[in-house]
């Protein structure tokens, strides 16, 4: 909000224009963003137009005309996951165990994609490894909401009480940076610092061309950033840890024209490939990469001029806490404000994580483009994304919109053989090129 009253779309692209060190003399005013017409995603909090800042920022950052965006593109890029097809299938983008469950005094709210998850639910509530969710369900309207989310926190899994806003914390949040940047004192050249000159041909003419990004994120945010940084001509190199395989499906929908490696960030390989990044892109837990050694202000020290980008649920004042989208809306108050009948409910799109993902691709994207050989550190969150969310207009009741034919906002892949559809790009003029299978890549650049 913006002294007292709900923030405009308009402020809002200027706030993150000028956070990245942009010139909001660029950003469109609210009559500007109106014309290019609204996001078809429906509901009571503005999530169309945090939608079409958040690709808008994107595109003023790479030179891209913004009257080009598409809003339907936009929300066919946002729901993604309802789009994709992989086989001539769609693949269940929820679990069984994933959902809202009704406490002994209030709600619950579960995430479980991951069998991890899973199955640190199932011990924490004393359940079979094969139990369901009638079983979940049975044991959890027994617990009160407190004593259901302290064992399945404490059994590793992931569940959050389902609150009603919290308007001073929201407002504490909004006085924060949207997406923080940071200078460092370190600057100037790494010994062997091996400059690649940009490719030739169309990539060779992309604003990020040339530009190497590693990208040691997963899930939505993070991969959606790094996407996006690909998109724009970035040689994208994704690692992920050999132990923690990644749910095939996701990284289908976000890994668009990157590599893929797994590689044990312990070791000196990764070392050796962050001498020569120009940006690294960091989406596990705070708590997590500082036990690593990869902590951004340790990152910004020891490699001179590199950006690090920080993605995390909570935020850095919640170093230990794991997260997800649906879990920062159920405990932030948007899942209450977006339920019925008392019964909570959801964005029409994990909007925070694609949102956070653009934001922070679009001050990536500036930095990029006008370095001075400064390493910065850029950090949001989704519980940041969520407070100014919470900050925007809203109405008494979700408008009632036609489903949108997304037949001309898709894009079709050959991947090892199988057919896969997926969304189309959000930003206008621009193609994905094809995700590779998860892992099959080696880790060099």
């Amino acid at each position: 909000m913006v002294s007292g009253r709900p923030t405009s779309a308009a402020e809002l692209l200027a706030r993150v224009v000028i956070e990245a060190g942009g010139d909001a003399s660029q950003a469109p005013t609210d009559s500007g963003l109106r014309a290019l017409g609204g996001v078809p995603l429906s509901s009571r909090t503005a999530t169309g137009d945090l939608a079409l800042v958040s690709v808008a920022a994107v595109a003023l950052a790479a030179g891209i005309d913004l009257t080009r965006v598409d809003p339907v593109r936009v929300a066919v890029a946002y729901r993604s996951d309802r789009y994709l097809e992989v086989g001539g299938t769609p693949p269940p983008v929820w679990a069984p165990l994933s959902g809202f469950w009704a406490s002994a005094d209030g709600w619950v709210r579960t995430h479980g994609n991951y069998p991890h998850h899973a199955r640190a639910l199932r011990t924490a509530l004393d359940l079979d490894d094969r139990a369901g969710a009638e079983a979940v369900a049975r044991t959890l309207e027994t617990l009160h909401t407190a004593e259901a989310v302290r064992r399945i926190s404490e059994a590793g899994g992931l569940a959050v009480a389902v609150r009603p806003e919290d308007r001073a914390a929201d407002e504490a949040l909004r006085r924060t940076p949207v997406v923080d940047v940071a200078i460092t004192e370190a600057i100037g050249r790494r010994r062997g610092k091996d400059r690649r000159l940009p490719s030739p041909g169309a990539a060779g003419q992309a604003p990020l061309a040339g530009v190497r990004v590693l990208d040691l994120t997963r899930v939505i945010a993070g991969p959606v950033c790094t996407r996006t940084l690909a998109l724009l001509g970035a040689d994208v190199l994704r690692i992920d840890p050999p132990h923690l395989p990644e749910l095939p499906w996701q990284h289908l929908d976000t890994g668009h024209g990157k590599r893929t490696a797994l590689l044990d960030a312990r070791g000196a390989a990764l070392h050796d490939l962050l001498e020569t990044a120009d940006a690294v892109v960091l989406g596990y837990r705070p708590a997590a990469l500082e036990r690593l050694g990869l902590s951004p202000d340790a990152l910004a020290a020891r490699y001179p001029g590199l950006l690090v980008a920080q993605l995390s649920a909570w935020g850095t004042s919640h170093p230990e806490r794991a997260g997800f989208d649906s879990l920062v809306q159920a405990e932030s108050g948007i899942a209450l404000i977006e339920g019925d009948g008392g019964r909570p409910g959801a964005l029409p799109a994990q909007a925070l994580d694609h949102s956070a993902g653009y934001l922070l691709a679009a001050a990536l994207t500036q930095l990029l483009r006008h370095r001075d050989g400064h390493s910065r550190v850029v950090r949001t969150s989704l519980r940041r994304i969520a407070a100014e969310l919470l900050g925007m207009p809203r109405t008494p009741r979700a408008s009632a919109l036609p489903e949108v034919d997304a037949s001309g906002h898709l894009a079709r892949f050959d991947v090892d053989g199988e057919t896969i559809v997926t969304a189309a790009p959000a930003l206008p003029g621009l193609a994905f090129d094809a995700p590779h299978g998860w892992g099959t890549d080696a880790p060099h650049w």
